[in-house]
């Protein structure tokens, strides 16, 4: 099987949907619609297990509805489009139910895979415009291109085609954001070598800080994912316990899909690492990796040898 890098740039890119119907899927036909492009590629979760992914170019995108899929065959189908994902290098969208959270990160979570739960229309379009973009941080950099000028001459046109998108998406859901100030910088004193005293009761008293703030202040004010998992991760491991990806999402503090996304990009960078459950190979566990376990130490440590708060 080609890969989607194989094929020459006047070929139009494929997209393929798996789904069993219903209305996931109609929902994908219109977000793929508002992202300019077309499904012309289909099979159903019988033809992912038997691995019938016909298709007649090379695949960019592939959209997975696993919404409503009973659990045993996701578990047959997941590994095969897993594989596929290897085959093709294509960027991967999954609709999926939050009770199919860690079956279907044990099989998908990581680079080029968009994990979306209970997802709006919104929320498809826009994952399946940003997949089909083309753009990567090796596409940017390629110095076998045509030039600067190509390069931002693309991006200009990619970022007029978004740009039209959005205005389809009038009722997309606005969450709070923006440009942050450039905050003051502050070193504070380093810690000594001495063997770490934290303790996981240390840890779960400034998680149960962080969530009293919200008892007092607006929902989603205080919203810092990465923060909330590195220190859940670092808890567990002081108490021997582990982590699935779905009490991860939780532990989170934010919506499912926000955290998934959070998980990927905290796995990508060598912080989380995927540890098999030895009693279920359906479902994998959490960790910190031994980098960031080391700095969640040495950060605790500092902040009480310098005698300061930790929120």
């Amino acid at each position: 099987m080609r890969r989607a890098g194989d094929y020459s740039t006047g070929d139009r890119p494929l997209a393929l949907i798996v789904t069993n119907g219903g209305l996931g899927a109609d929902e994908a036909d219109r977000a793929i619609g508002l992202a300019d492009a077309e499904f012309r590629g289909r099979t159903d979760w019988r033809g992912a297990i038997d691995r019938r992914f016909d298709h007649p170019g090379p695949i960019e995108l592939v959209a997975v509805e696993a919404q409503g899929v009973p659990d045993d065959m996701l578990a047959a189908a997941l590994p095969r489009l897993a594989a596929l994902r290897g085959e093709t290098g294509a960027r991967f969208v999954v609709a999926l139910d939050q009770g199919q959270i860690d079956l279907v990160a044990e099989a998908l979570l990581g680079e080029r895979v968009e994990l979306l739960c209970e997802p709006t229309l919104a929320d498809r379009a826009a994952a399946f415009l940003i997949g089909l973009s083309g753009f990567s941080r090796d596409t940017l950099h390629d110095r076998k291109g045509d030039g600067e000028s190509a390069q931002l001459r693309q991006l200009n046109e990619e970022v007029a085609r978004i740009s039209r998108v959005l205005s389809r998406l009038a009722n997309e859901d606005k969450r709070p954001g923006g440009l942050a100030d450039r905050s003051l910088g502050f070193t504070p004193p380093p810690a000594t070598p001495a063997a770490s005293n934290v303790t996981a009761a240390d840890v779960r008293k400034i998680i149960r800080g962080r969530r009293l703030r919200n008892q007092f202040f607006a929902d989603g004010l205080f919203e810092d994912p990465a923060w909330d998992m590195l220190l859940d991760l670092y808890a567990a491991e002081l108490e021997g316990a582990q982590v699935s990806v779905s009490s991860l999402c939780i532990a989170a503090a934010v919506a499912p899909t926000t955290a998934l996304r959070w998980i990927g990009r905290m796995t990508d960078v060598g912080l989380f690492v995927r540890q098999p459950d030895p009693f279920d190979r359906r479902r994998a566990f959490l960790g910190l990796s031994a980098e960031a376990r080391a700095k969640m130490e040495s950060y605790l440590t500092a902040l009480r040898q310098g005698g300061f708060a930790a929120l």
